[in-house]
């Protein structure tokens, strides 16, 4: 589904990414970790087009990432939950979950408030469809952005630090959504600072270091036997 190719992206003087090679297949769950600064919100968004890579190529279900095709390329493929919630404010719930459905895919309004009520389920917030964000604790509205995400009906769904923003009580509603969705055959990317999340429920952990792909593997591997010393370190510092 996602394949980068020697990617590198700099700005100005500053390498921000080193050559990246990476494969997700079909369905697969793979969490990016690593400290502050080492790249990984640069690489998701250059997986979704919102950051041009200075070198190398980003193929997204078989077809490469261009300028000149990038908006309906990621349109058709991805969705993105930021770390900010990104919610329209003057819109309530319903109408910021079906405002891509309806402008963009051009669904009709009847069928896409009815997607979005079926993810609002998921999501546990039936119940706030006509509330509007500022209503609502800052958990809510990332849960919100997270049912935004999902009515686009796009195979991909990358996130990028989802908790990061909310107060420690509130980080494991938000968690708790993204483990129900992680048993289902989406495929996703998530970069995250949260160890336990990524055991759960990551198919593969990827460790970045100042722009580097340091290691990958499984997460019984990647915590219990990490190889490289730079993971070994870090790892010490977080799990103990």
């Amino acid at each position: 589904m996602i394949r980068l190719k020697g990617v590198c992206k700099s700005f100005g003087s500053l390498k921000v990414l080193k050559d990246i090679n990476l494969h997700v297949r079909e369905g697969e769950k793979v969490t990016i970790i690593g400290p502050s600064g080492s790249g990984k919100s640069t690489l998701i968004r250059c997986i979704n087009a919102l950051e041009e890579p200075t070198e190398g190529e980003v193929y997204l279900n078989g077809e490469r990432l261009l300028h000149s095709n990038h908006v309906q390329l990621v349109r058709a493929n991805c969705a993105m939950v930021f770390q900010q919630f990104n919610l329209y404010p003057h819109m309530n719930v319903l109408q910021n979950i079906t405002l891509a459905p309806i402008k963009l895919q051009k669904i009709a309004k009847p069928e896409a408030d009815e997607i979005a009520y079926h993810y609002l389920d998921v999501v546990g917030l039936r119940d706030k469809a006509l509330a509007y964000p500022a209503t609502l604790s800052g958990g809510q509205q990332q849960r919100i952005a997270i049912a935004r995400a999902l009515a686009t009906r796009q195979k991909i769904l990358l996130f990028d630090e989802p908790t990061s923003a909310l107060d420690p009580e509130m980080v494991q509603e938000v968690l708790d959504v993204m483990i129900k969705l992680s048993k289902e055959s989406i495929t996703m990317v998530v970069v995250t600072h949260e160890m336990g999340f990524a055991r759960q429920v990551a198919d593969r952990v990827i460790f970045l270091d100042n722009g580097v792909l340091v290691e990958e593997g499984p997460p019984e591997v990647f915590f219990e036997h990490p190889k490289n010393e730079r993971t070994i370190a870090f790892l010490s510092k977080i799990l103990r």
